[in-house]
């Protein structure tokens, strides 16, 4: 479904960022772009609702004033330690007398695989069509008007807690805003940076925000593995700024500029505040270094975990793209590469025209990739919260997180 504009609102832990864009004769054009300090919210959950109303009502309104026109719809990001992903298989006979399989077959094979066992209070976000199989012939993308009179999907189910998305929902609403879709945050990253023969050949995505750090792994052109770690960069600002003794906007900024203290010329000493913001001391890089990098390890090692656990080790075999506010950390990138052993890019939204340099940066990744993925229709297979209720499964019992080992 094709609309005029479309709104992407990513609420995060340390800002929330409205995109809007308009369909021009080029395709999509982003015409403005609002940005607020998110105060509402830790790691991905709403931890003060009026705050976070706030942080949404002040991002709309720079991002409205910017395009010169109201937003009343917008497509959601939502992320956070309640959300699991599984994948799932389901089959039906095609209902033609022709044996040909038709739009109605693939909708009943998609909503027979998101029959799956689920708390009263987990909800499905999306249901991604990952191949279909047709008469047993496998890897099938687009399996209408093809003969046939068994369909089979393989499909890569996401689920959150209902709680947390109800709360991200409310503020949407309470800031005058409906939510047109619910997109988890990683799978709106890949939109903006990834490219289509990375996903084919398998590539791990990394958004590394303020409170969390998403995990999207692609192979054979479709999201196969989803998670969240309640990690960001939020935790390495408060490492520094204990390891220094510094305040946490004072530790930011060393942060920003040293990033894991790899210094190209040798060594370097630079002076930071004590708390009390009067006096100073002289740092050097190797000291930055042993606060910032044990954290980026661990970080980095808990996400290969998760991957580890959960994908075949075949089927990784492109690289990795590290996007978020968290991908700017100066040094990040060869650490990243020892950890994981494939080569390490930052990713850069670049799929989408009317971006000023300003906005081509990795910590706008999530909010333009949900602009994508409404404008794209995306959100059809992906059945989130929409208006008219949505269609969402809800009343099946028992999750099983390890389903798909």
């Amino acid at each position: 479904m094709k609309h005029e504009t479309v709104c992407g609102l990513d609420i995060g832990t340390t800002k929330t960022c409205a995109v809007v864009a308009v369909e021009g004769p080029n395709g999509l054009e982003i015409v403005g772009v609002g940005e607020a300090p998110s105060l509402g919210m830790r790691k991905g959950v709403v931890v003060d609702l009026e705050e976070t109303i706030k942080s949404i009502e002040a991002a709309t309104e720079k991002a409205e004033r910017m395009a010169g026109l109201h937003v009343g719809d917008v497509y959601v990001g939502i992320t956070g330690d309640h959300i699991r992903s599984t994948n799932n298989r389901a089959v039906v006979a095609t209902s033609n007398e022709d044996r040909e399989v038709s739009h109605v077959d693939v909708r009943r094979v998609i909503d027979a695989s998101k029959i799956i066992n689920l708390p009263a209070d987990r909800q499905i976000i999306h249901a991604l069509p990952r191949y279909f199989t047709v008469d047993g012939q496998e890897g099938v993308e687009d399996p209408v008007g093809m003969a046939g009179g068994r369909l089979e999907v393989d499909t890569h189910i996401i689920t959150g807690g209902t709680t947390f998305i109800t709360n991200v929902l409310k503020c949407v609403h309470r800031a005058g805003l409906e939510a047109a879709g619910l997109v988890f945050e990683p799978l709106a990253s890949s939109a903006a940076t990834l490219m289509s023969e990375e996903k084919q050949v398998g590539v791990v995505l990394l958004d590394i925000g303020g409170g969390t750090t998403d995990i999207a792994v692609y192979s054979l052109g479709s999201a196969i593995f989803t998670a969240t770690i309640p990690v960001g960069g939020n935790i390495l600002t408060n490492d520094i700024s204990l390891g220094l003794k510094t305040s946490l906007a004072e530790a930011e900024d060393v942060k920003k500029q040293y990033g894991a203290g790899v210094a190209e010329d040798g060594e370097q000493t630079f002076s930071v505040h004590g708390l009390d913001g009067r006096t100073t001391k002289e740092v050097t890089t190797q000291q930055l270094r042993q606060i910032v990098v044990p954290r980026v390890l661990e970080t980095l090692r808990m996400c290969k975990q998760k991957i580890v656990e959960n994908v075949p080790r075949d089927l990784v075999l492109g690289e990795v793209v590290i996007t978020g506010g968290g991908s700017l950390l100066p040094g990040l990138s060869p650490i990243a590469e020892d950890v994981f052993g494939l080569p390490t890019r930052v990713g850069i939204p670049t799929t989408v025209s009317g971006l000023t340099d300003a906005m081509s940066q990795p910590q706008y990744a999530t909010a333009i990739g949900l602009v994508l993925f409404g404008a794209n229709g995306e959100m059809e297979e992906s059945n989130g919260h929409r208006r008219g209720g949505g269609t969402i499964v809800t009343k099946i019992r028992n999750w099983f997180a390890d389903l798909w080992n």
